[in-house]
């Protein structure tokens, strides 16, 4: 998912929107910089073009069915930037790792318990809402850490820690919130489906592709050009989430104003405490910024296919959710831009 350095003002925000609309008429590298430089513009005409098929197709919520193959597919092209070496290494940078956990899994967790106090009692209001924000990004935060000057290469090794430690406990988190007390509206199959076919399989499968590429130039070829693909992938399946999504939005409306003011107050206080807490640990600034970023950027796309699957879940959950991403893609448009000029001022003290 990464290319060379692209922040605001480089060549590549200012090619032409022609090559945006056919990124392979640019040399590989320059295609996949343009597809990373301007991906927030790419996401959000895959969301209106998804409404628009919403309202012109009203059955676009059989498009549900296609979201688990559309995520594994773009966790697997996620995976395949992530060199099994680079891989290894990350995990002996202890400091990172025990940051990046402790901001996830330890203080994310309690902003979560503090918040979902200001919602409406509605269990699964308070079940959506706790669902998405207590599950780490694993996909687009690498490439907008990158825009935002932080350790991304880093980052991106982490992924499949990051996956796999949300997956355990998600589950425990939420009876621990008291939100799941009774087991009535979450089940483990989900879970189980969602490690094997969203986690070990796509994470797998790039391994043994990267080792077919050492070993055949075909093979090489063919990673490389799925270099180009995280970003379309990740706009796909916007588009099939919200198309599906949509035609229900109306009826869960009053759902997903309720929670704006939640997610937008975790966009705030969730990136501040995983800067603290990484300079805690006394990471470098790239690295911590890598931290906040994940600390602030949630998985809504991989939670979705587990809410589909509570029972009477549509169209509450779903609409708060993709409420969830909403919030965030402007809250990233932010970050990219304030997280810099933070780590400066610090580094200045």
């Amino acid at each position: 998912m990464l290319g060379s350095a692209i922040f605001p003002g480089s060549t590549c925000v200012r090619i032409s929107v022609m090559p945006l609309l056919n990124p392979l008429s640019l040399p590989m590298t320059d295609a996949r910089d343009c597809l990373e430089a301007h991906q927030v513009l790419i996401y959000f005409i895959a969301i209106g073009a998804a409404a628009l098929c919403a309202f012109a197709w009203p059955s676009a919520t059989r498009l549900e069915q296609l979201v688990n193959p559309a995520l594994a597919f773009m966790l697997f092209v996620t995976f395949l930037q992530v060199p099994m070496a680079a891989l290894r290494q990350a995990f002996t940078r202890m400091q990172f790792v025990g940051a990046l956990l402790c901001a996830n899994f330890i203080a994310v967790p309690l902003v979560v318990a503090g918040l979902i106090q200001f919602l409406p009692e509605d269990p699964l209001i308070r079940l959506g809402v706790a669902m998405v924000l207590l599950a780490p990004c694993i996909d687009y935060v690498v490439t907008f850490s990158h825009l935002g000057r932080a350790d991304a290469k880093l980052l991106l090794a982490s992924t499949p820690l990051l996956l796999i430690v949300q997956m355990v406990l998600l589950p425990v988190y939420l009876e621990l919130l008291q939100i799941d007390a009774s087991g009535e509206l979450m089940r483990l199959g989900p879970f189980v489906d969602a490690l094997i076919w969203l986690i070990a399989a796509p994470l797998a499968l790039a391994a043994l592709l990267q080792k077919w590429a050492s070993r055949s130039p075909a093979i090489n070829r063919m990673v490389v050009r799925l270099g180009l693909a995280p970003v379309p992938a990740t706009a796909v399946v916007l588009f099939i989430v919200v198309a599906a999504v949509m035609p229900q939005m109306g009826q869960a409306m009053d759902a997903a104003m309720q929670v704006i003011p939640v997610y937008v107050a975790f966009a705030v206080v969730a990136p501040m405490l995983g800067w603290w807490i990484a300079r805690g640990f006394g990471l470098e600034v790239a690295a911590s910024r890598s931290v906040a970023f994940s600390a602030a950027t949630r998985n809504s796309l991989v939670v979705l296919p587990l809410a589909l699957a509570v029972p009477g879940a549509a169209p509450l959950l779903p609409a708060v959710i993709v409420t969830q991403t909403m919030v965030e893609l402007v809250s990233e448009l932010i970050y990219i831009r304030l997280f810099p000029k933070i780590g400066r001022t610090n580094d200045a003290r």
